[in-house]
């Protein structure tokens, strides 16, 4: 009596495997059965998880510009050239008290001469005006803020009459960087919105699909799913397969979305330097796509997978009568 007792648990819990394992069967079987209504959701939930794919390697790369550019932003202070060694260290030391500076560095007339002759070696009469004169280049401060949308304080420290009077010229803020940084941005936001919108788009497209699906399969086999309830099959056991078929369009379609997001990527990094726009870096987006390559892909099977069973599970509650 005590082994009968004993033996119950463990042969419910066989059971319970034995049920998976049918389930997961019927669920392949399922999905060679409706082989071309599956290829119609699994290219609908491709092109879903392709356009998210796009949109967070388009998303990371805009970020990456943004960032790039803003690295080699910059304020430049321009000495005169009387300006003392002290005054020039009391200068810098006050500029890295400043809370939105990151980093000061001081060039020196000598240093100003070399990089202008490295810059302009293609132009001979620059070159030949430069070097007839006594070095008329100033020496300078180059500041690195930590956020170049706060110039603010940095600008006031310098506007102040004790601080001009070092200076040789006007401050320079690298404004055309900071519009190219708000170009940047602004397009950043258009294409993460249009893309959240096209993806909800075509979600609800594969779950239209899917749903479709669905119940064509369950019009098809009415016949044998009444007799599988009559012998006596639970609904979780009629309704699993429809779940386990959907979640392998899930799987096929993360798979084909990947593959195909590959070449392009391969195909474009090769040929292409950045699009006509100038804001997408295709090479960084490609060597994105290559180091994240295998979160990408569970990314993409765990959203396919999602998609379809949820999908499938509201579609077969409502089309499965089993009440």
């Amino acid at each position: 009596m005590r082994l009968k007792k004993k033996a119950e648990p463990a042969l419910k819990q066989d059971h319970k495997f034995v049920t998976l394992e049918r389930i997961v069967r019927n669920g392949f079987v399922n999905f060679g059965r409706n082989i071309w209504l599956a290829i119609a959701a699994i290219a609908m939930m491709g092109i879903t998880l392709t356009i998210l794919l796009f949109a967070v390697v388009a998303n990371a790369t805009f970020s990456h510009t943004i960032s790039d550019i803003t690295s080699h932003i910059d304020v430049s202070v321009y000495l005169k050239d009387d300006v003392t060694d002290g005054q020039r260290t009391n200068l810098i030391e006050n500029l890295k008290g400043i809370e939105n500076v990151q980093a000061v560095a001081y060039i020196s007339k000598e240093q100003a001469l070399k990089n202008y002759r490295a810059q302009n070696i293609n132009n001979k009469e620059l070159q030949a005006a430069i070097s007839e004169t006594d070095n008329p280049l100033p020496a300078s401060l180059v500041i690195s803020p930590k956020d170049p949308n706060k110039l603010e304080t940095i600008k006031e420290y310098l506007d102040k009459p004790e601080i001009s009077s070092l200076q040789s010229d006007p401050t320079s803020y690298s404004g055309d960087r900071k519009a190219a940084i708000d170009k940047i941005a602004k397009a950043t936001d258009f294409f993460r919105q249009a893309g959240i919108v096209g993806i909800i788009i075509f979600i609800i497209i594969s779950i239209l699909i899917i749903f479709n699906t669905i119940r064509m399969t369950i019009f098809n086999r009415r016949d044998e799913l009444v007799i599988m309830r009559l012998l006596g099959a639970t609904p979780g056991y009629i309704r699993g397969p429809f779940i386990v078929e959907t979640m392998l369009y899930g799987v096929v379609a993360a798979a084909i979305s990947l593959a195909i997001s590959g070449a392009l990527f391969a195909v474009a990094s090769s040929t292409l330097q950045a699009s006509a726009l100038g804001l997408l870096d295709i090479k960084y987006s490609g060597e994105y796509f290559k180091k994240n390559l295998w979160l990408i892909l569970t990314t993409q099977i765990l959203a396919g997978i999602i998609i379809g069973a949820a999908s499938s599970a509201v579609a077969a509650r409502r089309y499965l009568k089993l009440k």
